[in-house]
């Protein structure tokens, strides 16, 4: 708090009323070295006490003694050229697939396949037109092979 608006007696005076706001360190039993008092110990820290950090840790610094170093080029790095690599040979593939389309020989399956659809079409609504009588009898032979097969 700055409180330069107060003279200095009534300062201090406020200073000395003020409880301590719970500073371990300036506590006088510590600085006085109290040998009742336990003191705190600094926690180990899991994964550097584990073994397999420690052997990596080990191995590493082995390696950066003898000049070994374990990859020339940072993980960020590398990520990144893999992704542009990828993306690279996604284009090629979608490239390749647009020429292949773009050839004569799928032009002309794709214009036979269109006139066959428009054929079947056709055929399509001149059976649509044709007599009630004959749609009934094609309806009739359906129905009897039907049962005919699930009797076999």
């Amino acid at each position: 708090k700055h409180l330069s608006f107060l003279p200095a007696s009534m300062y201090t005076e406020i200073q000395r009323e003020q409880p301590d706001s719970g500073n371990i360190l300036t506590h006088t039993d510590y600085i006085d070295g109290n040998p009742d008092l336990i003191k705190p110990k600094k926690l180990l820290n899991p994964i550097k006490a584990s073994k397999s950090h420690q052997e990596l840790h080990r191995e590493l610094l082995m390696n950066h003694k003898r000049g070994l170093s374990m990859e020339s080029k940072p993980e960020l790095q590398r990520v990144l050229e893999h992704r542009r690599r990828n993306q690279l040979i996604r284009q090629k593939k979608e490239e390749e697939e647009a020429k292949k389309l773009q050839c004569p020989f799928e032009k002309e399956l794709l214009k036979r396949h269109q006139r066959l659809d428009q054929l079947e079409k056709e055929q399509e609504k001149q059976e649509d037109q044709a007599p009630e009588f004959i749609k009934v009898k094609e309806n009739l032979r359906r129905t009897t092979t039907v049962p005919g097969d699930e009797k076999a």
